[in-house]
C-alpha cells in the first residue's frame, strides 16, 4: 500500500507519495506537473520575495512550469531551459554535470550559446521546484558563471532535508526526509 506525506505550501495541501531512495531514506515526491493551482500560487508566491532581476533560468524538467508561470506573471519576455540533452537547433553549446538526489546517474546540462550570450552581464535568477542536496542548483549556477551572467538568487518551492539550513536559497516550504513509514527523519 502507498504511503503519503501531507505538505502545505502557500495555504495549499498535496499529499506526496513516498518514495525509497535507499533502505533507510524516502523522500515525499513533489510533482509540480500538471498541478496548475500550485504552479499558478507557488509562481505568486515566490515572486513576492524574488530579487530583482534581468532573467530566468531552470533546469529541466520539472521547474519548466514554474519558471514559465513566474515569467508570465512577472511579464517577462523570456527565461532559458538548461537541457538535459543537446538539441539540433542549439549551437556554441555550455554544458556542466551533475548528479541530483532525484537522479540514479549523473548527467549533463547544456546551454545554447544564444542564451549564454543573452545572459552576459545580466541579473540571473535560478528557479527549482526542489531544493535538496544543491546538486542541480550548482550545475546551473555554473553554466549561468561561464555564460558571464550574475546570479543574484537562488529559489525553489520547497527545501528538502538539509537545504531548509542553508542562507542562500529562498524556499516556501520545508519537505522532510523520511523513513520508510513516511515519518520525518529527525
Amino acid at each position: 500500500m502507498d504511503k503519503y506525506y501531507q505538505i502545505e505550501i502557500a495555504g495549499l495541501k498535496r499529499n506526496l507519495q513516498v518514495c525509497k531512495i535507499s533502505d533507510e531514506l524516502y523522500i515525499g515526491a513533489f510533482v509540480i506537473f500538471g498541478d496548475v493551482e500550485m504552479t499558478v500560487t507557488a509562481a505568486r508566491e515566490l515572486l513576492k520575495k524574488a530579487p530583482p532581476h534581468d532573467i530566468l533560468i531552470t533546469a529541466e524538467a520539472k521547474g519548466i512550469p514554474l519558471v514559465h508561470e513566474m515569467a508570465r506573471q512577472g511579464n517577462e519576455k523570456r527565461y532559458i531551459i538548461a537541457r538535459k540533452a543537446v538539441k539540433l537547433y542549439m549551437k556554441n553549446v555550455f554544458s556542466v554535470e551533475v548528479q541530483s538526489i532525484s537522479t540514479s546517474r549523473k548527467q549533463q546540462l547544456f546551454i545554447d550559446g544564444e542564451d549564454a550570450k543573452y545572459m552576459k552581464d545580466k541579473k540571473v535568477l535560478i528557479i527549482d521546484d526542489v531544493i535538496s542536496t544543491g546538486g542541480s542548483l550548482l550545475s546551473v549556477e555554473k553554466l549561468v558563471k561561464q555564460a558571464g551572467g550574475v546570479v543574484v538568487g537562488k529559489m525553489a518551492i520547497l527545501a528538502e532535508g538539509d537545504a531548509k539550513y542553508r542562507d542562500d536559497i529562498i524556499t516556501l516550504a520545508y519537505l522532510p526526509l523520511l523513513d520508510q513509514e513516511g515519518n520525518p527523519i529527525k
